[in-house]
């Protein structure tokens, strides 16, 4: 399985919440859609503090090619500029679990 989480920080010129919340519904739309994405998870932070996120995706690939097969899949394409005109920052990692 590959695991592949994004966090986001959001344009500070925008509502953050009700961005936040729009980032969630995007994200979570892309569920059941994907042939290989086994698992979405969208949360949005509540922590008030310096250094964090605003918004999480945690996804869960059944391997490497699903996971390269989302990055081009045409819903994750029409999300993509969605989420990027909200967003000031982005981290990713992915990786490989048993």
């Amino acid at each position: 399985m590959i695991k592949h989480i994004v966090m986001w920080r959001i344009n500070e010129t925008l509502d953050k919440p009700a961005s936040a919340q729009r980032a969630k519904e995007l994200l979570e739309g892309m569920a059941g859609k994907i042939p290989g994405l086994q698992h979405i998870e969208v949360g949005i932070n509540f922590a008030n503090e310096a250094n964090t996120a605003d918004v999480v995706l945690y996804t869960v690939f059944n391997d490497l090619a699903a996971l390269q097969s989302y990055q081009t899949h045409p819903v994750h394409e029409a999300v993509k500029p969605l989420i990027k005109e909200m967003m000031q920052e982005r981290r990713v990692v992915d990786y490989l679990t048993d």
